[in-house]
């Protein structure tokens, strides 16, 4: 679950932003993440359908999980980019997305999320830059 044999104490996930959004891990590793949640009305945007907002907070949530679990003891990880697509418009629902890595390496990762819907239809993409720092 947790990459390259590192100890590193499992960050807390249930309270705070990811409380807020209502969000539930069902995976959570070094190399994937899977995180799902319902689309309800205070997550919307004024039209009605899910804010695109929360599609970028859930990617770099997945991403940040999975890159920091990864580095493990070796340190820690901060978002530095946040590229998130758009690409269908949800109004209810359970959505999940999947965080897997495309890049590690010494200085830097780099995720890819992708976000379903219940049918399996893709709904949002992105990809999150994380900045591997030095144990404070």
């Amino acid at each position: 679950m947790i990459g390259k044999g590192n100890a590193v104490e499992m960050p807390d996930l249930s309270g705070g932003f990811v409380a807020l959004l209502g969000l539930t891990f069902d995976e959570v590793g070094g190399d994937r993440v899977v995180i799902r949640w319902k689309v309800r009305p205070e997550l919307h945007q004024p039209f009605g359908i899910q804010h695109g907002g929360v599609y970028c907070a859930v990617v770099e949530t997945a991403a940040s999980v999975g890159g920091s679990l990864w580095l493990g003891d070796r340190g820690r990880v901060v978002g530095v980019s946040n590229q998130t697509d758009f690409l269908r418009a949800v109004r209810e629902g359970e959505l999940t997305a999947v965080g897997t890595p495309v890049h590690r390496g010494r200085s830097q990762q780099l995720w890819q999320v992708e976000i379903t819907d219940a049918d399996g239809r893709l709904v949002a993409r992105g990809q999150v830059r994380l900045q591997n720092l030095a144990p404070a």
